[in-house]
């Protein structure tokens, strides 16, 4: 047999029984090792299986409104006509508000949810998201009050107009905007586009929503006497 070049038994130290002894608990520690790694992979290898089970999944599937219901109570009995044209729901203005909300289980806690939503006629807001913030809720309002406001309703009883929120954007018609809304234990954060528009943090912090939109619950979108579109809808539950 040829043996190997380096092998640890042609060094000095091994032609020793203390050499040999100190050879085999060496092999024996690689081996322990190696068996440890396999039942409990590296830190990266369970990173990656992480992010698999975060990524986003879809609430929408282009073609159909499955898992969503048109909302026809309240200020929703004279909503306008649900479609689902082209990859798009479209939501024609109602009398005064057109919604659909989420009939499959949705968390309560850490998660995030994005969408692109458009006006395409009317004058109020074309995003109205309502979605639960623990055991309450809370509903973001995107082109508000005459088109422009930004803000969540309610916060410790004050409306999207009232509160830290409050904001104002001109938003163009046929156009996409990318909202992006994370709930966490600690805050509420809104993203619209790339830019971060609200933070809120949810310590000794009361949130609500109108009467209105409770038939939204747990998750909705809705427009007010305005023509909206939404695409790619997903949820992505987050590590606590």
């Amino acid at each position: 047999m040829t043996r190997i070049k380096n092998h640890p038994a042609d060094s000095p130290t091994m032609k020793t029984p203390l050499g040999h002894a100190r050879f085999h608990r060496c092999i024996l520690l690689a081996t322990a090792l190696a068996a440890v790694s396999a039942i409990c992979p590296p830190a990266w290898s369970q990173q990656r299986k992480t992010d698999k089970t975060a990524r986003p999944r879809s609430l929408f599937d282009g073609k159909t409104l499955k898992n969503w219901k048109v909302v026809n109570e309240f200020d929703f009995a004279r909503h306008g006509k649900v479609t689902v044209e082209n990859g798009v729901i479209v939501l024609a203005p109602g009398k005064p508000g057109t919604g659909i909300a989420w009939t499959g289980p949705f968390p309560r806690d850490n998660y995030e949810v994005s969408l692109e939503a458009m006006r395409y006629t009317g004058e109020d807001f074309f995003c109205g998201m309502t979605f639960p913030v623990g055991k309450e809720y809370c509903t973001l309002i995107l082109g508000g009050w005459g088109g422009t406001l930004i803000g969540l309703s309610n916060i410790d009883g004050q409306p999207a107009d009232e509160n830290e929120t409050t904001q104002a954007e001109r938003f163009a018609a046929n156009r996409w905007y990318h909202v992006r809304l994370r709930v966490t234990r600690a805050a509420i954060e809104v993203w619209l586009d790339k830019e971060s528009i609200i933070r809120v943090e949810r310590k000794d912090r009361e949130f609500s929503i109108w009467w209105e939109q409770e038939p939204m619950r747990p998750f909705g979108i809705a427009s007010w006497y305005t023509g909206s579109k939404l695409r790619n809808i997903a949820l992505k539950d987050l590590k606590p």
